[in-house]
């Protein structure tokens, strides 16, 4: 028998009773608060998407915090910080009655698709507080509270392990690739507007689903690709996309979001669509390449404009220098970049494949964990 198991038999052995959010837990409305008007600091703002918004000089949040963003695509999204951090738009949630906050967090976590499916509103999606504040949760003694985020904990500690590992072999890869596609006169340089042109074909929404949407918030970080989106829109027109094209997010904190569209569907004016003109002449992935460099990330950084949310210079981004060697050359490239490129993002084999198989045995034990028989108060 288990610690786990010893505790339950011992301490709750008829079951624990469920309550609801807002009678076990302090729930805190975020501060409004721009990038214009903050002083740049080292403070997370939490907004309302899955990452920082930006980075700010005061914090109104101290050690353990769950923070749920409030608006946008990731509405809902559920996080945990042991940091001090600025909670914007979004709102905060802490254990109180002596319960766990990272055991609340484990708990809402569990709950993250219910919490989505929350979300109110057309063009901007929300979720507020009275969204989620009469769910209920399972309440066992601290012990057991304890017990389980210690074996959860152990679940996340490494998967971070591994994450950390990934990281270190993108950061070979992305040397190795801007060492390959460092050029001098020996090839021609072409600007991006002379090889390619954003896509200016239209879909209607109703012929997108969730695989087929894409929106800033699921194109994934750091060139990894895109992931399938939790917001589809229900009516108006979209950017169509299609099997080549390379899509870029095109809004902070967003800009370093690169996706070779894999297959067609539509996005919206937060991503540029980029079609080159002539796939004889410029391979796509070469290209993709090309534009996943740090080089191209600080370029569109550099000419971005607006003071609060600050967008790629669509007609700078088009001035972005190529290298164009002949297509021989192009494709060795390619071939090289493609081996390393799925060592670290394969999800059939190698480190992703252990994250993501690590990761569905943390969902399935964080499930069987927090099941409990409910009792009557």
């Amino acid at each position: 028998m288990s610690k786990l198991d010893e505790l339950i038999a011992e301490l709750c052995p008829d079951g624990v009773e469920y309550r609801k959010l807002k009678d076990v837990t302090e729930m805190q409305r975020g501060t409004s608060l721009t990038k214009k008007n903050a002083t740049e600091g080292i403070y997370p703002v939490v907004s309302g998407g899955t990452e920082p918004a930006f980075y700010c000089d005061i914090y109104n949040r101290e050690n353990e915090t769950i923070t749920v963003a409030g608006s946008g695509a990731g509405a809902g999204y559920v996080q945990y910080w042991n940091e001090p951090i600025f909670v914007c738009d979004a709102f905060s949630i802490k254990g109180k009655e002596d319960n766990l906050t990272k055991y609340i967090y484990y708990c809402l976590s569990n709950m993250q698709d219910k919490i989505f499916a929350t979300k109110t509103g057309g063009g901007i999606p929300h979720v507020y507080i009275s969204s989620i504040e009469n769910f209920v949760i399972p309440i066992p003694p601290m012990p057991v509270q304890q017990e389980i985020v210690r074996i959860l904990d152990n679940f996340t500690e490494l998967t971070a392990e591994l994450t950390a590992e990934l990281t270190a072999r993108r950061k070979q890869y992305e040397y190795y690739r801007d060492l390959l596609l460092t050029f001098g006169d020996e090839v021609e340089w072409k600007t991006l507007g002379e090889i390619a042109r954003y896509a200016i074909s239209r879909i209607e929404a109703r012929e997108v689903n969730a695989e087929t949407y894409v929106g800033v918030d699921n194109l994934l970080p750091d060139k990894m690709g895109k992931t399938t989106s939790n917001y589809v829109p229900l009516e108006g027109r979209l950017i169509k996309y299609d099997i080549g094209d390379i899509l870029i997010g095109n809004i902070r904190p967003y800009l370093k979001k690169i996706w070779l569209a894999t297959d067609a569907g539509g996005t919206n004016g937060d991503v540029l669509v980029i079609r080159i003109n002539d796939r004889k002449a410029v391979l796509p992935k070469y290209l993709y390449f090309v534009l996943s460099s740090d080089n191209f990330f600080v370029y569109n950084m550099q000419n971005a404009k607006g003071a609060k949310m600050p967008r790629g210079d669509k007609t700078a981004i088009m001035k972005y220098p190529i290298p164009v060697p002949p297509l021989e050359e192009q494709e060795r490239i390619v071939a090289i970049l493609d081996r390393f490129d799925a060592l670290c993002n394969d999800l059939t084999s190698g480190i992703p494949a252990e994250i993501e198989a690590r990761q569905k045995q943390y969902e399935y034990y964080r499930d069987k964990l927090l099941s409990f028989k409910e009792v009557t108060a």
